[in-house]
Order: C-alpha cells, then sequence, then structure tokens
C-alpha cells in the first residue's frame, strides 16, 4: 500500500528477525506539533526569564532589608549617643547657671529683645525623642513592597528629619555654651586677677598699736585722723606685699621714713612706712607674700613698727576691711 504523498513515515528496525515498526504521519499534524512545540519552548523561555527576574528582586529586596536594618540600627545608635549629649548638655547648662549665681553674674539673655508685646511666651524648640520610631521590624514581620514599604519609608524620613533636628539644636546649644564658658573664663580671670589685687594679708607679723582713725597724735597731742594702720614688731621683720601690684615709689620721707608704695591696679594701692630696710626697686613687680622691707623705725616714730597704708581709688581706708588672714 502506497503512503499518501502528505505524510511523513517513521520507520524502526528492531534487528534482522523483526519486522520494522512503521508510523505514518500526516504533514498537517506535523506541522501542528512544530507549532505547539514552538510555542512551549517561548512559553518556557519566558517563564524562566521571569523567575529569574524574581530571584533577582528577592536578592535585592533581601539586601534592603538588611541595609535598612543597619540604617535603623546607626541611627538608633546615633539616637542615643544625640540624647546621652543632650543630657550632658543640660547639666552643662545648669552648672553653668550655678557659677553664674556663685560669681554674680546675670545670665545671657537667648532671647531677642523686641518691642513690648503680650501674649504667652512659646517654649524653646528642643528635639524630639526618635528612638520610638527607630526600632526594625523583627523578623517575622513581613514587609510589604506596597503600602508597608511606603509606611517604612515614610517612618524613616521622619526619624531622618528629627536626626537632623537633634543636630542643629546640640549645634546652637553648643555654641551658646561655649560663648557663655569663655565669659564665665574672661569673668573670673578678671575676678581672679582682681583677687590677686587685694591686699588681703597681714603685711607684716606683730600687733596693732594704732588703728585707723581719729587719734590724739604722740607728737603734737592733738586729735588728728590717722589714715593707715601702726603695726609693732621687733626690729628687721620681714615686711611681704599683701597682694601682687608694682611698685611705684621707694624712698625717703621726712615724716614716714623709709617709705614704699606699690600700685595693686583696680584702684587699690598700699603705702608701707617707717621702714629699716627697702629691699625691692621701682617698677618691679611683686607677688602677694613676696618680702620687700624690714621693719624700722625711721622718720617721726616712737618705736620699731610698719604704718600700713591702703588707699581705694585715692581715699585713705581701712586696711583690716581687706585682711582675711
Amino acid at each position: 500500500m502506497d503512503e499518501p504523498k502528505d505524510s511523513y513515515t517513521v520507520m524502526i528496525f528492531r534487528g534482522s528477525m523483526a519486522g520494522p515498526l512503521k508510523f505514518s504521519f500526516s504533514r498537517s499534524v506535523v506541522r501542528k506539533a512544530v507549532i505547539v512545540g514552538v510555542v512551549l519552548a517561548i512559553v518556557q523561555v519566558v517563564l524562566l526569564s521571569q523567575a529569574v527576574l524574581r530571584i533577582g528582586e528577592m536578592w535585592e529586596l533581601k539586601a534592603l532589608r538588611a541595609e535598612m536594618a543597619s540604617v535603623r540600627e546607626q541611627t538608633t545608635s546615633f539616637s542615643n549617643t544625640a540624647s546621652e549629649l543632650r543630657r550632658r548638655l543640660m547639666a552643662m547648662k545648669e552648672v553653668n547657671q550655678r557659677l553664674r549665681l556663685m560669681l554674680g553674674i546675670e545670665a545671657p539673655k537667648t532671647e531677642t529683645i523686641t518691642d513690648g508685646k503680650g501674649g504667652d511666651p512659646e517654649p524653646p524648640a528642643e528635639p524630639k525623642d526618635v528612638s520610638g520610631l527607630l526600632n526594625p521590624p523583627s523578623e517575622d514581620q513581613p514587609i510589604a513592597k506596597a503600602d508597608g514599604e511606603e509606611a517604612s519609608d515614610g517612618q524613616n524620613s521622619v526619624a531622618l528629619s528629627q536626626v537632623q533636628e537633634t543636630l542643629t539644636w546640640l549645634q546652637r546649644e553648643a555654641g551658646t555654651e561655649e560663648q557663655s564658658l569663655h565669659d564665665l573664663e574672661s569673668v573670673v580671670q578678671n575676678k581672679q586677677a582682681r583677687w590677686d589685687a587685694t591686699p588681703s594679708i597681714w603685711p607684716v607679723k606683730g600687733w596693732v598699736t594704732s588703728g585707723f582713725g581719729k587719734r590724739v597724735s604722740p607728737f603734737t597731742g592733738q586729735v588728728m585722723m590717722h589714715e593707715g594702720l601702726d603695726i609693732g614688731a621687733p626690729f628687721n621683720t620681714p615686711v611681704v606685699a599683701p597682694a601682687a601690684g608694682r611698685v611705684v615709689t621707694t624712698g625717703f620721707d621726712p615724716r614716714m621714713g623709709n617709705v614704699i608704695s606699690v600700685d595693686h591696679g583696680f584702684g587699690i594701692e598700699t603705702q608701707y612706712g617707717h621702714l629699716a630696710k627697702i629691699l625691692v626697686k621701682n617698677g618691679q613687680k611683686v607677688k602677694r607674700g613676696d618680702i620687700i622691707a624690714l621693719v624700722g623705725s625711721t622718720g617721726l616714730s616712737t618705736g620699731p613698727h610698719l604704718h600700713y597704708l591702703v588707699k581705694s581709688n585715692n581715699h585713705a581706708v581701712d586696711p583690716q576691711r581687706y585682711i582675711l588672714d
């Protein structure tokens, strides 16, 4: 029987003793099978490419999740550090205020003074606590790409904004505290300089023989103003500077004998009379406790003693008002 012309024949030989197997297929069936095979191959390629894309997206999403968790962890750590810095800065502000109170310094104004207006004052803006916004989700919590991802992105955006706000606040407050500390340093240095220049110790070890104020002069018998302090002491007892200063006068006065004048600054000047010997020179700088002379009885004097005079803005004052030791 002849094969139809529009068909394909497939023969399978099974050996020399067995007859061959013969299969005939029409051309239309073969064409359809080829078309189906091509379509299936294309579908398989498309599905494989989609699978590859999905796997890539999954890896990318996993990397993004790890990166987001790392960013959240770092931001949380920074937030905690910023909170600790804020706490320490506030503690510094309290110390600053206490120091100003102790030193009698007016606290700096933190707001610009404008024309008088009423109304409730607004509290100073402080950074908000962002720790609650920075906790990463648990492992069991799914991360959706739709609304969940948008919510997480919005949460991170708010957290970063508040972290920036914290940085701005810390920078502003640190600048304020730095300027305040500079002011305190300047005031303390000025007060230290004034303290160093204040005659606060006895210039000689002895006893007061005549105080500051009106007295009967031992030479004229008349009531006169005694503008200094007479301190009795043995001959050649050391006389020390009661404060830091610069020697402005050394010499001999007919009434005061050997005399020294020391300018301490801030309008304060001290004088020392009836000295046996002067141990400093004009222009010499001295510190509190430096020996400047020896007790004597030169000039108008009834015996060895030191005439100690303190002037404030060219007016004689009671030296004992300054003596602390």
